[in-house]
């Protein structure tokens, strides 16, 4: 089915069934926001929902955190354009998982408090550590959020049949919005519901999208499989790696690429600042293994599912049409969901399909950000307010009021940057996220947590050198640069770079600086470390007694 014919078949009464399902959505998480903040009534209750949740809730609720329009629009757009090549986005995510788990979970839940600064603060000086890693958390989650608006603007497009700018920008604004009074009214209470929900809802729709393709399909993937080639342009080589990371034009700078992309994608998860908040909201050690262990059962499954989708929508879609809607393929996936809907249940089925798909891809967006604002905004209030600016002295009742207030101003900065960056793929979005929180943060916390030697002066290096690193690599890579295609009289394409920007200045030719900026960051810990004198034994010891134990760990982080 063509664009305008899909943007026709979201007329009149179907429009309307379109929209109705979004304000059922958005009262019902508004009540459930509402109900949850007569529970704030500490900083506990704020940042970690007072450590109430069980394993089982939080597990899902972290499914539902990192389940992002990345995963669900992204992923199966890069596979539906990309072919093989995507699919290394699945993988990627769900690998990621083993390290989160392996290396940081339990240590982390039983090390810290509200905020990942709490474990690297508390074997050094507070308030250069607590700075540089508010700094980085409120970047990591901005690079974030951007993919969770653009997602949310291409939905609007496809559903509402709208094409104009401002209907985009009023889209972003409006999840914005929407986020900001999530996170200041419910705190981690009811941003953990709304996380909740949106999970059973995302797992409920891609699994009966998912459903019905192999029941087309009568269960052959290799039908499937040979469907999504020839409906690809593409033939074979769409089944194939090298046809969007390390192709012959791209030559030694497209394989680099690719292994900077695992790199981010494997070890970015693991220095997420909003997934690792997430392991304070449980009561102890058990819980957040338990709650991993659901996350990884529950995440497993979905990027499984998502490579279907992918195929799904380009061997039942097919190229042109996802390209003629979304030149990223954000859409796919619903564009898919109707398409099946139209095969099994008929034009109004398949509006229907579309309908509820896209409710669930807009849920998935207004959960993800509100799980990132609260943790960026917490982190401000907790560890630059609280610690830095107020040295401990702040109380409660003020530090969650600087909390809402910055994520109020995280949640007008997204927006507006958001608005520059609608022309990117969702997932590729999210991976230069994961870059910079692999740089930046995943160095100190490990560190942190297994270097004896490790020190004040390693743990601010190792932030700021990768943030930095990261930071300035994008900055001048092809993604924020103008590209210029060869043999179009010179003229720069900018169609794939974040501000639109009409001159190449990308001298750094990787588009994900993970390949770099990774090793720099663990570089920068190391060197800090070894050129200061500070060390102490005794701290050390005590950490670790605590990360392994938990003991202790409910008392306050002396400031």
């Amino acid at each position: 089915m063509s664009p305008l014919a899909q943007a026709a078949a979201v007329d009149g009464g179907q429009r309307a069934l379109t929209i109705s399902l979004f304000v059922v959505f958005v009262l019902a998480t508004l009540v459930i926001t509402l109900r949850a903040s007569r529970n704030n009534a500490t900083a506990a209750d704020f940042y970690s929902g007072g450590r109430s949740l069980t394993g089982p809730q939080n597990g899902v609720a972290i499914g539902g955190d990192y389940m992002s329009a990345a995963s669900f629009l992204g992923i199966a757009g890069i596979i539906a354009l990309s072919g093989y090549d995507g699919f290394l986005y699945s993988i990627g995510f769900l690998v990621a998982w083993l390290v989160a788990l392996l290396l940081v979970a339990e240590l982390l839940r039983n090390s810290g408090k509200y905020t990942m600064a709490d474990v690297l603060a508390f074997r050094m000086r507070q308030r250069p550590v607590r700075v540089a890693a508010g700094i980085s958390t409120i970047t990591v989650s901005i690079f974030y959020l951007l993919a969770q608006m653009v997602g949310a603007g291409a939905l609007v497009t496809l559903l509402l049949g709208v094409t104009s700018d401002a209907a985009k920008n009023l889209t972003i604004v409006a999840v914005g919005a929407l986020m900001i009074f999530y996170v200041t009214v419910g705190g981690m209470k009811g941003t953990t519901w709304v996380q909740i929900i949106k999970a059973v809802l995302l797992m409920t729709g891609t699994t009966l999208v998912t459903l019905l393709v192999m029941i087309h399909y009568g269960g052959s993937v290799s039908e499937l499989l040979g469907d999504a080639a020839a409906r690809s342009g593409k033939g074979d080589a769409f089944l194939n790696p090298g046809l969007r990371y390390g192709t012959e034009a791209q030559g030694l700078a497209g394989k680099l690429d690719l292994i900077s992309l695992g790199l981010a994608l494997v070890l970015g998860t693991a220095g997420l600042p909003h997934i690792l908040t997430r392991f304070y909201t449980v009561p102890d050690a058990k819980a957040a293994r338990a709650s991993v262990l659901w996350a990884i059962g529950i995440i497993g499954s979905f990027y499984l599912m998502t490579i279907c989708l992918g195929f799904g929508a380009a061997a039942l879609v097919g190229h042109e049409a996802i390209k003629a809607q979304s030149p990223s393929g954000n859409t796919a996936a619903p564009q898919l969901a109707q398409e099946i809907g139209d095969i099994f249940f008929g034009e109004v089925g398949g509006t229907l399909m579309l309908a509820i798909i896209a409710a669930v891809a807009f849920a998935t967006i207004l959960a993800v950000v509100a799980g990132l604002t609260l943790a960026s905004s917490s982190s401000f209030a907790h560890d630059i307010y609280a610690s830095v600016i107020k040295r401990g002295q702040a109380s409660e009742k003020q530090e969650v009021r600087v909390a809402r207030i910055a994520a109020i101003a995280i949640g007008a900065v997204s927006i507006v940057l958001s608005i520059y960056a609608q022309k990117l793929n969702v997932a590729f979005l999210v991976a230069l996220a994961f870059a910079v929180a692999a740089s930046a943060n995943l160095p100190a916390i490990l560190y942190s947590l297994f270097w004896r030697r490790f020190n004040t002066a390693g743990a601010v290096a190792a932030i700021y050198g990768g943030l930095t690193c990261s930071v300035v690599l994008v900055a001048f890579s092809p993604v924020v640069s103008g590209k210029v295609v060869a043999g179009v009289d010179g003229a720069p394409d900018t169609s794939g770079s974040l501000f639109g920007l009409g001159t190449d200045f990308s001298w750094f030719p990787l588009e994900n600086p993970g390949l770099v900026s990774i090793p720099f960051g663990f570089f920068c810990g190391w060197l800090g470390t070894v050129l200061s004198r500070e060390h102490d034994e005794h701290k050390y010891a005590e950490m670790e007694v605590r990360s392994l134990t938990g003991a202790g760990s409910e008392k306050a982080v002396v400031h």
